[in-house]
């Protein structure tokens, strides 16, 4: 039995260039004839006699593709199949069953249901065995490429989880030192205070608020866009109920939407926090005496487009891209308090499951923002 096992390389990489190919077969001049074929350099061939020798080596190594005799005594080829579908570990490689069955139909709709991907027939030819087991390893190298390609991605986003938290608790720190002193000057100092050094101080607190606002607004951002949350059933309805009620709307601000809001199978809190932004900016972007905000939406079969309407201050058209960057407002933040990061949370968030965001305004009349969402 002829084994060797994939070398690492310096990036813990799996080294792809040579494959481990298993033959099985009861017949030992069979697995000759499939070697004298398959032979090749970027190939590690190895031979099982039995389906008990064949799930013990496919169990233990690294195995791209399997040529599966279905004719074995003891234990077949399907039975075989059957068990390395039902083992996490061997569920995915790739299994061509190699027989001299009928080419019936039921026969080879009973190996595609045991877990056969392709069949090679008695007597082999060299040509289809090389073409059909060349696809196979390519597809092989291509899941171990896209599964390295994922462990390293989730490494580096834990990574830059990790830098986000302690650089915002080092920020916070001086921050809390900051306040702590200019309250304890306002205390000790109390009446005696000049006017313009009482006004320096609460500029100081309120920049040291903005600043925790930034960071909490940071870290936030970082846990909404990586973190997967469950699927479960969305009753639009009483997301935007629920927002409503949070926000503790203005008296002035009438905000509209249908009764036949959709019912979605998603993750809900990345759905609550989009509409939650939105409707949020609908209000406090608006200068009307009599502000209106209206949600609506539309059926576009395999998702929904939302819209965000409002008749508030709008937005020229230069800045439609720009209010989606990060720490990006259009309003002074001495005008109105914002961290510059609901936005583009929506805009990771939709993009994340798939869909898009964009705005459509009239500056001085009102605003649009109008999102895809697949149910």
């Amino acid at each position: 039995m002829n084994i060797t096992t994939n070398k690492k390389n310096e990036a813990g990489a799996a080294d792809l260039a040579i494959l481990n190919i298993l033959m099985v077969d009861d017949k030992e001049d069979n697995l000759i004839s499939l070697e004298s074929i398959l032979d090749d350099p970027k190939r590690n061939l190895i031979k099982a006699h039995s389906g008990n020798e064949a799930l013990k080596i496919a169990f233990e190594e690294d195995i791209a593709v399997i040529l599966l005799d279905v004719q074995m005594p003891e234990m077949d080829g399907f039975e075989v199949a059957r068990i390395l579908k039902e083992n996490p570990k061997t569920k995915d490689i790739a299994v061509i069953f190699v027989t001299a069955i009928s080419k019936e139909e039921k026969y080879t709709l009973q190996g595609y249901e045991e877990g056969a991907v392709d069949y090679l027939h008695k007597p082999l030819d060299v040509n289809i065995v090389k073409a059909k087991v060349a696809v196979f390893e390519k597809l092989y190298r291509s899941k171990q490429e896209l599964k390295i390609y994922v462990e390293k991605t989730q490494q580096i986003n834990k990574q830059l989880d990790e830098f986000v938290y302690i650089v915002s608790h080092d920020l916070k720190a001086p921050l809390r030192g900051l306040s702590s002193v200019t309250s304890f000057l306002e205390d000790e100092l109390g009446s005696d205070l000049k006017p313009e050094v009482r006004d320096l101080l609460e500029m100081v607190k309120s920049r040291t608020t903005r600043m925790q606002s930034l960071i909490d607004g940071i870290l936030h951002y970082s846990r909404m866009a990586n973190n997967k949350t469950e699927r479960e059933t969305v009753k639009l309805m009483d997301v935007i109920a629920n927002i409503v009620d949070m926000l503790l709307v203005p008296g002035n601000v009438r905000i509209e939407y249908p009764d036949n809001l959709p019912v979605l199978f998603n993750e809900k809190i990345k759905l609550h926090e989009v509409f939650q932004n939105l409707i949020s900016n609908a209000i406090n972007y608006n200068n009307k005496e009599k502000a209106n905000v209206s949600i609506s939406f539309k059926d576009k079969g395999n998702h929904f487009e939302f819209t965000i309407a409002d008749n508030g201050i709008g937005i020229k058209p230069e800045h439609f891209e720009k209010i989606f960057g990060v720490f990006q407002t259009l309003q002074s933040k001495d005008k109105q308090e914002s961290t510059g990061i609901g936005l583009t949370i929506v805009k990771k968030i939709v993009e994340q499951q798939g869909g898009k965001v964009w705005v459509e305004s009239e500056f001085g009349i009102g605003t649009k923002f109008i999102f895809t969402w697949f149910k």
